[in-house]
């Protein structure tokens, strides 16, 4: 079970599902986070936080432990 925040740089993947756990899971789904999207990792700042994603034609940066509560294939 992998989490987006372990994506390498330019890696194409399938959300596979959501923590609920998370204080954002809401905040996730509402921006487009939703289990089926392909999400590409496009950007990573010192540290890897935050972290920009690629979905739906949009560029999202999250924060890593945001990017934490996203399980991908």
């Amino acid at each position: 079970m992998r989490k987006a925040s372990e994506m390498n740089f330019g890696e194409k993947c399938i959300i596979k599902d959501i923590n609920d756990m998370n204080p954002s899971y809401k905040r996730i789904l509402e921006i487009g986070f939703t289990p089926g999207q392909e999400i590409q990792l496009v950007n990573t700042s010192i540290f890897n936080d935050p972290l920009t994603f690629s979905l739906r034609g949009t560029l999202i940066a999250l924060r890593k432990n945001q990017a934490d509560s996203i399980i991908i294939n």
